[in-house]
């Protein structure tokens, strides 16, 4: 097997498996502020600190006190291995380049041997297409020189190219003689920038295909966030759990037949100000009395606010952070990037040992990718359920009174194990609030809507009957008939039979002002 080198590149050795062969020569492709250099100058300074492995930079249009301030910009001390003979800039021209390698006894061969250079990045292909095109000079056949000529002195090369539909972009014949190919987009889109990687092939070995964020970060330079959905998505050894978790609340858990199993996923819908959030503070405070390690993650609330929101109803939110029992991860909608917030939950559950997670609300990642949505959130819960640990995605639905659905895009059915909905009735001018569960995997969960207040404590169902609990308790509203329609009606089941047959209106369906006839 081929001898690896790492890159050094923030999440792009991940993408490469481990990093690219030895000696293979790469070609990053992209347009003009797509982080071509900036990766390129990555790869050439980790390679001279973290893996001892010095390096040359072939610039034709940076002056190296360009490159040294682009490298200052993020920390990185490159006059000081420059000083220690570990990297070298030569600052030159496409035609002495060329020239050298036609050459058998280049100068610039012998500097490379001299320092023991490792690495090379040529930054960029271009001006030598150019410059061999307006001299009329073989540049194909001068290609294959120079790579061939690098290989020969044992050293990876990395050459950038502009990715220019008006010169043409980058040819066939030139990309066919490298190894490793590694293409960058950079798109604006609502006025935001987004840059993306995609290794499009590398010789030798496997690797992650696909479209990967990347980012340009203060003190990292290039940043690769592999995509989300390339993470491992199932496992056949997924482990289950016959132990069950309470929501909080016990009436619910008697609806769930006992309570959420561990490590299964709970899609909680309503539209706002039904109750997801508290119910979600009600379930991780109570996963915490357990043992439990708890996160929530925020993409509606900040931190601050919610905290004072859950003290309003006698749960102590600020304890449970500094006691570093719950964790709570926000991050505005306005700039969020899936790979990228992917990432960053990964890294906290793991690094901090968290089994209960509650996602508030998922509705902002359709509002960030409708095309995504579903993948994005089966890798997430596909994550979640190979490390057992028992998962909430709160969802805010778009229709105040009754649910004809949960998304047009997000199809929840296959990708949940429960689901709950809270939503509001209208009785005559008044709205109240009403709980269904109509899906609880491998439970007998009642069929029945329950009204349902919030106050201290959290959720609290009315008229609660501690004993007989296949009980349909007779609420207030009981006789209203279509949380679940489309439409729905004031009228229930018995006013329709009524109102069809001719009959009076039972007293019970009647608005108290009226009287029966």
């Amino acid at each position: 097997m081929n001898e690896l080198v790492k890159t050094g590149i923030a999440g792009l050795d991940e993408v490469l498996h481990g990093g690219i062969p030895r000696n293979n020569n790469l070609i990053v492709e992209g347009p003009p502020g797509s982080g071509k250099t900036t990766l390129g100058l990555g790869f050439i300074y980790h390679g001279a600190v973290d893996h001892d492995e010095p390096g040359a930079i072939v610039s034709f249009e940076l002056d190296p006190a360009k490159l040294l301030r682009d490298a200052a910009g993020f920390d990185w001390d490159l006059q000081g291995k420059i000083d220690a003979g570990k990297i070298k800039i030569i600052q030159t021209s496409p035609a002495v380049l060329l020239s050298e390698f036609r050459s058998d006894d280049g100068a610039f061969a012998a500097a490379l041997v001299a320092m023991g250079a490792k690495r090379l990045l040529i930054d960029g292909l271009t001006p030598l297409r150019l410059y061999a095109e307006a001299n009329d000079m073989p540049f194909r056949e001068d290609v294959h020189l120079l790579i061939e000529g690098l290989t020969r002195l044992g050293v990876t090369t990395m050459v950038t190219a502009e990715k220019d539909e008006t010169l043409g972009g980058v040819f066939a014949h030139e990309r066919f003689v490298f190894d490793t190919i590694i293409s960058l987009t950079r798109e604006e889109h609502r006025r935001r920038v987004s840059r993306r990687l995609n290794v499009m092939k590398s010789r030798g070995q496997d690797f992650i295909g696909g479209s990967h964020t990347m980012r340009i970060e203060p003190q990292v330079g290039v940043h690769v966030y592999r995509r989300a959905q390339s993470r491992p998505v199932a496992s056949p050894d997924q482990p289950t759990s016959e132990e069950r978790l309470s929501t909080g609340s016990p009436a619910i858990d008697r609806m769930m037949d006992g309570g959420i199993y561990k490590g299964s996923v709970t899609l909680v819908s309503g539209i706002s100000g039904t109750g997801k959030t508290v119910l979600s503070v009600q379930f991780l405070t109570n996963a915490i009395k357990t043992g439990r390690k708890t996160l929530l993650v925020s993409l509606d609330e900040h931190p601050r606010q919610l905290i004072r929101n859950a003290k309003s109803l006698g749960f102590d939110l600020q304890s449970l952070v500094d006691a570093k029992d719950l964790f709570i991860h926000y991050e505005s909608p306005l700039e969020l990037e899936l790979d990228v917030h992917f990432d960053r939950i990964v890294k906290l559950v793991e690094e901090e040992g968290i089994d209960c997670v509650v996602f508030d609300s998922i509705a902002v990642y359709e509002m960030t990718s409708r095309e995504e949505i579903a993948d994005y959130l089966y890798a997430l819960a596909s994550f979640f359920k190979n490390r057992l640990a028992t998962t909430l995605f709160n969802y805010e639905s778009p229709e105040l009174l009754g649910v004809s659905q949960i998304s047009e895009e997000l199809k929840g059915s296959h990708l949940v194990d429960n689901i709950i909905l809270l939503n509001y009735v209208e009785i005559s001018t008044v709205l109240r609030r009403a709980l269904a569960v109509p899906k609880v995997r491998g439970s007998r969960n009642l069929q029945v809507t329950r009204e349902y207040t919030i106050g201290v404590g959290g959720l609290l169902l009315v008229d609660e009957t501690e004993t007989d609990t296949q009980a349909v308790p007779q609420l207030p509203f009981s006789s209203y008939y279509g949380l679940l329609s489309r439409s729905p009606s004031r009228q229930s089941p018995a006013v329709e039979e009524a109102v069809a047959n001719g009959a009076p209106l039972p007293d019970s369906a009647r608005l108290p002002t009226e009287k029966p006839q």
